[in-house]
């Protein structure tokens, strides 16, 4: 069964970066979506990055410029770099990986948690 697992969470100053990974196993990936979503208490998950099978990147609107998405095919491992963070970036982030073909899947991590002190 398709699996994947965050890691790269934690606690950072403001104005810090962080790194973040996702590995997915059980299977072959290469024309899959990878994504970036996060989630804050009592509120609608939402997009944060996602990236293509042709590395082609997706931002939302408070993050582009500040984060980067990546991928490795080889590794089945996703990226993302996180600089100038601030406050409103303290959430649960999840990793993502979706399939549109078969076997059709949508595979969600556990959730890691990014707080930014002052």
């Amino acid at each position: 069964q398709v699996q994947v697992v965050e890691s790269g969470g934690g606690l950072v100053q403001s104005g810090g970066s962080l790194r973040l990974s996702c590995v997915a196993s059980g299977g072959a990936f290469f024309g899959d979506v990878w994504g970036w979503y996060r989630q804050a208490p009592g509120k609608q998950r939402e997009m944060v990055a996602t990236i293509t099978s042709g590395s082609t990147s997706d931002y939302a609107g408070s993050v582009e410029g500040r984060f980067t998405i990546s991928r490795d095919n080889r590794k089945n491992t996703m990226y993302r770099e996180m600089n100038s963070l601030g406050f409103d970036d303290t959430t649960v982030y999840y990793c993502n990986l979706r399939r549109r073909y078969t076997p059709v899947y949508n595979k969600w991590g556990q959730g890691i948690k990014i707080t930014v002190s002052s």
